[in-house]
């Protein structure tokens, strides 16, 4: 089986740049190296996205009844789209608050502030604030 002339550079060209890529050791503990798979493990990180988008959508389900339903209320677009660009902080004890800016339907101003805490298995859900923006 006789190899394409035309494949030839390009092969060639492949096996240089690979060849020239710096590399760099690095020295992990085992420790280490566990908690950076815990942290990347993508059934972990799956996981975790799936229960944040949860505690997003009961955050702002519960905002949407605080103000009064979706025929008078409607919160920022920010809590409807990827959780993690959602407003929220993990508060390091199983829980998640989202605070977030609200409207008036005949408005396009936000006028309302709402933080709502979220246990991460979603059976807990509080408002904490529902006022004017702070």
């Amino acid at each position: 089986m006789k190899a394409d002339i035309r494949l030839t550079p390009a092969i060639a060209i492949a096996i240089l740049a690979i060849g020239s890529v710096p590399s760099k050791a690095i020295s992990l503990s085992n420790r280490d190296v566990a908690s950076f798979q815990a942290r990347r493990d993508p059934i972990v990180i799956l996981r975790d996205n799936i229960d944040l988008n949860r505690a997003k959508n009961l955050a702002r389900q519960a905002g949407v009844a605080a103000n009064g339903g979706l025929g008078r209320y409607r919160p920022e677009d920010s809590m409807h789209g990827p959780a993690t660009e959602a407003p929220f902080v993990d508060n390091g004890d199983g829980t998640w608050t989202f605070t977030f800016k609200g409207r008036r339907l005949d408005s396009n101003i936000y006028t309302l502030e709402t933080a709502v805490t979220v246990s991460k298995d979603g059976k807990r859900v509080n408002v904490d604030y529902n006022r004017s923006i702070r």
